[in-house]
């Protein structure tokens, strides 16, 4: 019994493995040549692997590209938990929300053009996209902000969706400049340029 837990445990980290390096290729290829001209030849090749074995893990390239935003924003969202739980002032939770969303695709300019460029190359992936990890990510920015609200930290008469989407729009902004700038900077410090505009609008006078 033992030898075949273990032998499943291995079987499963091998599977792991492998769909992960067709992952990181994927976002490589992508980044590099754009969504709608890669081939699955293209990501079995970065990944050093047979065409075939690509479809031993993923049924088509739009799985692959599905599989690539879930992973991303699964990870983000634990993090973001993670961090969140230690941190009281709803003032405080916006910023390193800000600045973890920044961190993250600062630090993967590959994964950042994937997010800001390829996931938007159609109306059909937008609307899948949406209805998927994005929409709990923006539930944890809206809860934040209501609780502001009702703390008396933030502004009430204001709708905390709303003030969601405006964020996350402004942060989204700054990560589309920057992939698209011929300057090389940090991107996470523009959490702090975003917010001192942000909390403008948002803080209880």
């Amino acid at each position: 019994m033992s030898r075949s837990r273990n032998s499943n445990s291995l079987t499963r980290a091998v599977v792991a493995d492998k769909r992960e390096a067709i992952l990181r290729a994927a976002i490589k290829v992508f980044a590099g040549k754009g969504y709608f001209n890669s081939k699955v030849a293209d990501i079995a090749g970065e990944a050093g692997i047979a065409d075939g074995t690509v479809y031993l893990y993923f049924k088509s390239k739009d799985e692959i590209l599905h599989s690539i935003f879930d992973r991303a924003m699964a990870e983000f969202i634990a993090e973001g938990r993670r961090e969140l739980a230690g941190i009281v002032d709803p003032s405080a939770k916006l910023h390193r929300i800000a600045e973890l969303h920044l961190e993250r695709l600062g630090a993967d300019r590959d994964l950042a053009v994937v997010f800001q460029v390829e996931l938007r190359g159609s109306t059909k992936f937008m609307q899948e996209f949406s209805a998927a990890g994005f929409a709990e990510y923006l539930d944890i920015i809206r809860k934040t902000i209501a609780d502001g609200q009702e703390s008396g930290v933030f502004r009430s008469d204001l709708k905390p969706i709303v003030c969601a989407k405006i964020l996350y729009g402004a942060l989204d902004e700054m990560v589309t400049n920057w992939i698209l700038s011929k300057k090389s900077y940090q991107l996470a410090p523009m959490a702090g340029e975003v917010l001192k505009i942000f909390f403008g609008g948002v803080m209880q006078k």
